[in-house]
């Protein structure tokens, strides 16, 4: 092979690594100027987020057209089941800090509170759930049915 040709094959060989990286990177999210990516494109604000759940809720509350005896434990299981405070994701300078051994141990820790929340939700629809009528669990059933691969964010829809 001549110099001119190697040179030009080694040129298009870059050209198209170059290419097929700026690609990749152009489909991760946060791989913009600003670390914004597809995966924030669809944040909303707590207070959006409040009134999404508001709404859903009371949508469930009329399709489960409760008697006065369960409005109590309606109120009960609402209060339960208000989303906690979100975990502060661990400062990724200090995270770097730690050794194996201890990031895991952090990252367990936050899995347990997470675990805890969800025993604790688990609990408070036992409850609610044991109060209604049969076709009021129906309806409640379907509300929180499994979409796809799993459920939808958001509560019932």
């Amino acid at each position: 092979m001549t110099t001119f040709r190697k040179s030009l094959l080694a040129l298009l060989l870059t050209t198209g690594v170059a290419a097929g990286t700026f690609a990749a990177s152009a489909e991760q999210p946060g791989s913009g100027p600003t670390g914004a990516g597809p995966a924030h494109e669809h944040r909303h604000s707590p207070e959006q987020m409040r009134e999404r759940m508001a709404k859903r809720q009371a949508a469930l509350h009329d399709k489960l057209k409760l008697n006065a005896n369960q409005e109590t434990a309606w109120q009960t299981y609402i209060s339960r089941m208000k989303p906690a405070e979100r975990l502060q994701r661990p400062d990724r300078a200090e995270m770097e800090k730690l050794s194996v051994p201890e990031r895991m141990e952090k990252m367990l820790g936050m899995m347990k509170q997470r675990e805890q929340r969800m025993t604790e939700r688990l609990a408070a629809t036992k409850e609610f759930y044991a109060v209604l009528s049969p076709d009021q669990q129906k309806t409640f059933n379907d509300e929180f049915k499994m979409h796809g691969g799993g459920r939808r964010h958001g509560g019932p829809r």
